[in-house]
């Protein structure tokens, strides 16, 4: 069977009169059924499109739902590029494809909640990717985007910091506190903390515990152990993740990103308790990004979370990509 085949023997058992989560659940099942070859080519016809995105210099690839019009886009340079040179795919047939690289669990975590963060890997002639992956619904479709993770982690040196703002994030010299990464959207702040991680990693007999959703790089231990706990998959949420690092003898805790108020809260509170914590925020600087943590959060407990930031930031970090001559970011 070709690809197209293995589609149409999806699709065509789908009812028009199903919609929503209930049309979701019936395409999932019809992929989890088909013979093993098949859910593979499912699996691959997806893995090639994803290979693509180094052939184009691509940071992300879009795919399924109505908005894609059936075509895959892959952002370029900061600009989303739709690739027309492959006939469109029909809606139900982009949600066989996605289906197809989801576990049980993730795909019940969807129907639960109508969106999916997860990291997805694949090895494509000989080479390991990574990926970071938000699955969601789009007029009662499945609509994915998924960012390349590069796959060596920037030299610590490479980031240019002062000596001031290395002493205060590197455990060798503060062995507390809180340190922020901020930036908009696609300004590299995981990059930046992954090198920051490493450097760490590289230098300390220590134990850093990070807490993702989803985890992006893995790092290998060195010096230290490096313990990975995804959302969703290794723990239930940011704020269970940081209340159980405190039981297992941590010295670095790493929150993928502050992105609600209980998570605020939470990290405020474990880097209180004595321990050196990172997180990110999508701000465009290091003052909006105080006000954000302020702001997030209740009235009744915005005065205790002023008081408690000004304890415990040791350091913001904000960053911007700027292009290069060629145009480049």
């Amino acid at each position: 069977m070709d690809i197209g085949e293995v589609l149409g023997k999806v699709t065509a058992q789908v009812p028009d009169s199903l919609s929503g989560v209930e049309r979701q659940r019936l395409v999932g099942q019809l992929v989890v059924d088909l013979p093993g070859e098949e859910g593979d080519l499912l699996r691959e016809t997806v893995n090639g499109l994803l290979a693509q995105m180094e052939e184009k210099d691509a940071s992300d690839v879009d795919l399924g739902g109505a908005g894609c019009r059936g075509l895959v886009w892959y952002r370029v340079q900061g600009k989303k590029k739709a690739d027309d040179s492959a006939d469109p795919l029909s809606e139900d047939e982009t949600d066989a494809l996605l289906h197809s690289l989801l576990m049980e669990s993730q795909r019940n975590f969807l129907f639960e909640h109508r969106n999916l963060d997860f990291s997805y890997t694949m090895q494509w002639q000989g080479q390991d990717y990574r990926f970071r992956a938000d699955l969601y619904f789009d007029l009662d479709h499945l609509a994915l985007n998924m960012r390349l993770i590069a796959s060596e982690i920037r030299p610590f040196k490479g980031l240019g910091l002062h000596p001031n703002v290395v002493r205060a994030i590197m455990l060798a010299y503060n062995k507390q506190g809180l340190t922020l990464v901020t930036g908009i959207t696609g300004s590299g702040k995981s990059s930046t903390l992954d090198s920051i991680i490493d450097a760490n990693n590289q230098t300390v007999d220590a134990h850093i515990v990070i807490i993702g959703s989803p985890i992006e790089t893995i790092h290998p231990p060195k010096r230290s152990i490096v313990r990975h706990r995804e959302v969703g998959r290794d723990v239930l949420s940011f704020k269970d993740g940081a209340i159980q690092a405190l039981r297992q003898d941590p010295d670095i805790i790493v929150i993928g990103e502050m992105r609600d108020p209980e998570t605020i809260i939470t990290t405020l509170e474990i880097t209180d308790s004595g321990h050196k914590v990172f997180s990110t925020l999508h701000t465009a600087s290091a003052v909006e990004s105080i006000d954000r943590i302020i702001g997030e959060c209740p009235a009744v407990e915005q005065n205790r979370v002023r008081e408690r930031l000004a304890d415990v930031l040791t350091c913001s970090l904000s960053q911007k990509l700027v292009p290069s001559l060629d145009g480049k970011r």
